[in-house]
């Protein structure tokens, strides 16, 4: 059996990859916060940029907090193809929830589909992410520790879509973000303590890219892209002051008339 470590790094990758996951919860809050507020093309491209935050957010946090990971006895690399498929999967998934709860006209059974949806999208990415790992050796899990990683990603799920249903405030959101982001990595952790890891040396070269090569310039591409959409949301008026625009407006008018 391989040795495994989590944090070949020390804190540094389970530190980063939590703020990695507490921005894309916070912004795919706003972004559903506002959705719920507009209507027609708004509310849709709210929602689109929802999915995208939550889903960058995860998969970043995924795979941020693999860079610290490593077996005694083999090298590592990366299916690429496979692992792309897990960031699309993870947006299409998680937008399948986030728009249930959008458009859902019963609010209690659009939160449980949309959060069952979306928990399964996060579990789904998480596996498929594993899947993607190439090593010298055979990759085995613990069925009871993976039942329950599911189960946390969809209570997680379902928690952070009740937050952009109930709750206005940005303070609100941040500390549901900061939630959020806790019961994302203890997903991915739980999933990872489920894994154990039979090396069988070889000196053959492993197909695929390293996490240097692939994973880290990827991330640092989509952390890139959560902090600029970061700055559009909170740039972005909301449904509140544009409204107080259009009537401090009016009066302006009638006098001219």
């Amino acid at each position: 059996m391989g040795h495994l470590d989590h944090a070949a790094f020390g804190w540094l990758t389970p530190v980063l990859s939590y703020a990695m996951a507490c921005i894309g919860a916070a912004l795919g809050l706003r972004c559903t916060v506002r959705a719920l507020g507009a209507t027609g093309r708004s509310r849709r491209n709210w929602l689109l940029a929802a999915a995208s935050a939550i889903g960058t957010g995860i998969w970043t946090m995924h795979f941020v907090a693999m860079l610290g990971f490593s077996v005694s006895g083999t090298e590592m690399r990366y299916n690429v193809p496979l692992t792309i498929v897990s960031l699309l999967v993870a947006m299409v998934v998680v937008g399948a929830g986030v728009f249930a709860v959008g458009y859902g006209r019963d609010r209690g059974r659009a939160l449980a589909l949309g959060g069952l949806t979306t928990g399964l999208g996060v579990a789904s990415m998480h596996y498929l992410g594993m899947a993607a790992l190439r090593l010298h050796g055979d990759v085995h899990y613990d069925p009871a520790l993976v039942g329950l990683s599911v189960v946390i990603a969809v209570v997680a799920a379902t928690a952070a879509l009740w937050a952009a249903l109930n709750i206005k405030s940005p303070v609100a959101v941040a500390v549901a973000s900061l939630v959020m982001g806790g019961a994302v990595s203890s997903m991915h952790y739980t999933g990872m303590i489920a894994v154990s890891v039979r090396v069988s040396p070889s000196g053959e070269a492993l197909p695929g890219a390293t996490a240097m090569q692939f994973i880290f310039p990827l991330a640092v591409g989509l952390g890139s892209y959560l902090f600029l959409t970061a700055a559009f949301v909170a740039l972005s008026p909301t449904t509140g002051e544009r409204e107080a625009s259009a009537s401090a407006q009016r009066p302006v008018e009638t006098i001219a008339r």
